[in-house]
This record gives C-alpha cells, sequence and structure tokens, in this order.
C-alpha cells in the first residue's frame, strides 16, 4: 500500500474519535492520519494526543482557532499531505458513519492507478444506509438529484464525503478556486475533479446514522449547497471554474 493520509476533520467529536483512530491504526503501518480539530471545546484533541502518543509517527493533529468550515480543513489537510508526499489521499467523517474498514476499499483501485477518485457510495447497487429516518434519506437523495440535473454529473453519490483520491488531483486543482466551506466542498471537489478530466470510481458501502455527538448540517448549509451547484455550472459555462 503507497503512503496514504486519512484526513479527519474534527469540532466536537470526542464521543468517537478515540474509537475511530484506534481503528484506523489497525490498517497497514503506511496509512497516517491528520486530524484538522476547530479548536473543540469537548476535549477532541487532547484525546487525539492519547492515540498519538501510540501511534506518535502515524497520528498527526493539527489544531486551528475557532470553527472554520469543513471546506477549510480539508484544504488545508491537502496541503499538508501533498507537503510530504503522500500518494493517497483520503477523507473520512470522524462519527463513526464511515468504516474505516472500507479504507482499503477506496485506496486500492487509486493505488493501481484504476482511477484517481474513488467515491465510497450510499448509491450504488441500490440505497446502503442505516438508521436514517425517511426525510432524512429524502433529502440527501433528493439533493443528489438536483445536483446531478444542474451540474450533469455522472455521479451516484455526489455529496459524499468518503473517499480517496490520487495526489495527482489535488496538485492539478487549485484549492485557492475551491470556495465552498460546508458540505458543498464535496459537490465542488467532485465537479471540479470531473471536469478536469480525472477517472472517478464509485465503490459501495454503507453509511450508518452516527450514535453520538450531534450532526453539523444547518440551514446554512443547506443553502450553501443549493446556489454553489449553479455557481459552479454557470462559472464553468463561461470558462471562469
Amino acid at each position: 500500500m503507497p503512503p496514504t493520509l486519512v484526513l479527519v476533520p474534527t469540532y466536537n467529536e470526542a464521543a468517537t474519535i478515540e474509537v475511530l483512530l484506534t481503528r484506523i491504526m489497525e490498517l497497514p503501518d503506511a496509512v497516517h492520519v491528520l486530524v484538522i480539530d476547530d479548536g473543540s471545546p469537548d476535549g477532541t484533541a487532547d484525546l487525539v494526543r492519547k492515540v498519538k502518543t501510540v501511534h506518535p509517527n502515524r497520528i498527526f493533529l493539527l489544531e486551528r482557532s475557532g470553527k472554520q468550515g469543513l471546506g477549510s480543513a480539508y484544504r488545508a489537510g491537502f496541503r499538508f499531505a501533498l507537503e510530504r508526499d503522500y500518494t493517497c489521499i483520503c477523507e473520512i467523517d470522524a462519527d463513526l458513519s464511515h468504516d474505516p474498514d472500507d479504507l482499503p476499499r477506496l485506496i486500492e483501485p487509486v493505488a493501481a492507478d484504476k482511477t484517481d477518485l474513488a467515491i465510497g457510495s450510499r448509491y450504488i447497487g441500490g440505497v446502503r444506509v442505516i438508521d436514517w429516518p425517511l426525510p432524512r434519506l429524502v433529502l440527501s437523495y433528493g439533493a443528489g438529484m438536483y445536483t446531478r440535473a444542474i451540474t450533469r454529473m455522472p455521479i451516484k453519490d455526489v455529496t459524499a464525503g468518503f473517499k480517496c483520491f490520487h495526489r495527482r488531483v489535488p496538485t492539478h486543482l487549485d484549492l485557492d478556486r475551491v470556495r465552498s466551506n460546508g458540505y458543498a466542498f464535496q459537490v465542488e471537489m467532485h465537479f471540479r475533479t470531473w471536469r478536469a478530466g480525472f477517472r472517478i470510481q464509485e465503490v459501495p458501502v454503507i453509511f450508518t446514522e452516527r450514535s453520538e455527538g450531534q450532526s453539523k448540517m444547518s440551514k446554512a448549509i443547506v443553502r450553501e449547497a443549493a446556489w454553489k451547484v449553479w455557481e459552479l455550472r454557470l462559472r464553468d459555462w463561461v470558462g471562469r471554474l
């Protein structure tokens, strides 16, 4: 397995971060983790440091002052990975809604040069979610249909946050031009990756609703996602993506 960095943005994830890191550390030694913590008041960073004492060369912690957003955290994580020459760069949620055991299934096709981006998809081969209330499922699936209709992206799970990039993707993309900061960041990265001509593969995974902590979804995040797809399409149309 090539050098791989798993990016984990956190804000108040003390209930799950220790378990997540411990499980990722069960993967091959080539897999490292960077936690980007936005000043969590619940002690998330302290728990990361605790696990880091056991795996000092595989776990890294980037502490930031205040809540700066998902997109900002991932941009910082990508830069960290590129500066340190990681080949594969993964994204995973801190709340255990993504199964860390699925990481090798995302890394392998990228490492084998079969794709440039492997997306852990909830909507390949049917709907693969556990413990989601019906309104949440309808909102997610409907948001995907809305996004695909506007952007024309050939991706089933356009809002997926569980994935693996080859380093060539963020190296090529201008991360400073990726402006989204909420969950729209995922849509924008998918769109820019697709429009740049990179290969994209969806890998079926099962998504489990978080049982600990609180969702970071908000009305502001939904609004950003709703207008961002139009902005992306228009910028692409006028050649200013």
